[in-house]
């Protein structure tokens, strides 16, 4: 028996296929092998096509299966990861009506604010726990005052992932984790935010019906079978983000667990027991796979958009040609725990979050001419983006929610020594590196909600741990020392 889990990213769709018996992955393909194009009409504007989610879906479904043979009816359930907060709109034939509005556009950053500050704060962050903000309600406001011809012809709005499984099923649904993320969710009543659909005209008819994360939520029809190669009738029986699908890779499930990556972008995902948020909303809080009314189960989500970029600046502009990514590190880890004074704020991508929606923008503090040298900036650099994490952490822990261990996947700057012993280093917390990814994660997933396994322990049973970085206490000291000095900077003008 074979599982098969996709992940929709906004840079490709992967595609993976994972035995039943072991939990390893017997094959793995992703589309298209260059980057997805992303459409930007005007400054801010990210779009992209869903036809083409499904195009790279069908290549890598076809690549997959042409690396083994594994009859198609041997594939017991089908999972979805999804690139979070895009708008898709379609119209009562399920036809398309205009192209997705992807997560990193930011065209509605403004209509949120101006909803934030007509609805107030309190009704707000302790109904949505976050702010409007820019993410899908606002988009679908975006397209009702600019687009109002298309707007009158939706019948049905979904994320990503809810697109994707309309494809393959013919249904439309989404998720209680699915609408939260898109600012659709009351936590306070434990149903859809009628408050927001309202101050922004949105019929509730638009909202798809309700699925559970971990269940049966159609199954594949003939048409889409024959696309993909796959049996008619196998179910999809799981969906989720990207960001909360990365922590069940990981089996994060549980309160005080935490996921991180570290990719162009850097997360780091909390479970949370209780409803809570941040007054400043400098983090974000949505349902996590398993929360369910009387199991409160909430994700905090830390993203810092200066991460693995400023790294790939660093290569770019700072080392020697030819030089990789592991001698870098090699160079970095010449200089002393504190890169000898200098700190880098890793701002310089967009607006943080973190630092409530500021442009902080990357500077270099501390440089000495007489005695810093090229390995201290590469340190600095690395010990930024923890710093930044750190940053982020001590929010999280100002929640309610302790951070003891994280669990990783063993790539991008996480291969990296020394940035994996400064963030063990400075949040005292445990590293757990491990083998996996969103795809399988999904595939998984799916097998949970196919009752193929009976609990998460039993599907992650197989999930192979790489290594374990326990936290240094004699260099705790000074990494702490580096953090203050790092963490002053920030308010300075």
């Amino acid at each position: 028996m074979y599982l098969l889990g996709y992940d929709i990213g906004s840079s490709s769709v992967k595609c993976s296929l994972v035995d039943v018996q072991n939990g390893s992955c017997v094959a793995t393909a992703f589309a298209p092998k260059s980057e997805a194009p992303i459409k930007a009409v005007n400054p801010g504007w990210a779009e992209q096509n869903p036809e083409d989610w499904w195009s790279y879906l069908k290549a890598a479904t076809a690549d997959v299966f042409s690396q083994c043979k594994v009859d198609a009816k041997d594939v017991q359930a089908i999972g979805i990861s999804y690139q979070m907060h895009g708008l898709v709109c379609v119209d009562k034939n399920q036809k398309v009506l205009r192209p997705a509005i992807i997560w990193c556009d930011s065209r509605a950053v403004g209509i949120g604010e101006e909803a934030f500050q007509q609805l107030g704060r309190s009704q707000c962050l302790t109904h949505l726990l976050n702010t409007p903000g820019n993410f899908t309600a606002s988009k679908l406001a975006w397209v009702k005052r600019n687009e109002p011809k298309i707007f009158d012809k939706i019948d049905k709005i979904m994320l990503p992932g809810d697109y994707i499984a309309m494809r393959l099923t013919g249904e439309i649904a989404t998720t209680i984790s699915g609408l939260s993320e898109g600012m659709f969710w009351d936590f306070q009543t434990g149903e859809v935010a009628g408050f927001l659909l309202d101050y922004y005209g949105i019929p509730r008819s638009f909202i798809p019906k309700i699925v559970p994360t971990f269940a049966e939520q159609g199954k594949l029809t003939s048409a889409a079978a024959k696309e993909l190669g796959l049996a008619e009738g196998t179910p999809v029986t799981y969906r989720a983000g990207d960001q909360p699908n990365n922590a069940l890779s990981l089996n994060v499930f549980e309160p005080g667990e935490i996921a991180s990556t570290a990719g162009t972008s850097g997360v780091v995902y909390g479970v949370n027991g209780e409803i809570s948020y941040d007054p400043k909303s400098r983090v974000n809080t949505f349902a996590h796979v398993n929360h369910k009314t009387g199991y409160n189960r909430l994700g905090i989500l830390l993203c810092i958009n200066g991460t693995g970029i400023l790294n790939a600046w660093m290569k770019r502009n700072i080392v020697p040609e030819g030089i990789g990514y592991a001698e870098m590190n090699d160079l970095a880890a010449q200089a002393p725990i504190g890169a000898g004074g200098v700190s880098v704020l890793p701002f310089g991508n967009g607006a943080e979050r973190v630092l409530e929606n500021k442009e902080r923008g990357c500077s270099f503090n501390g440089v000495n001419f007489n005695i810093h040298n090229r390995s201290h900036l590469l340190r600095a650099a690395q010990e930024g983006i923890v710093f930044s994490f750190k940053y982020g952490i001590e929010i999280m822990e100002d929640m309610g929610m302790p951070v003891n261990k994280i669990h990783a996947g063993n790539a991008n700057m996480f291969l990296s020594p020394l940035f994996r012993n400064t963030l063990a280093g400075v949040t005292g917390a445990t590293i757990e590196l491990y083998d996996t990814d969103g795809s399988i994660g999904a595939a998984k997933g799916a097998g949970m909600g196919a009752h193929i396994y009976n609990d998460h322990n039993e599907a992650f049973a197989s999930l192979q741990k790489i290594r374990v970085i326990e936290p240094k206490a004699s260099d705790m000291p000074a990494y702490d020392e580096a953090y203050q000095r790092w963490k002053s900077y920030i308010n300075q003008d």
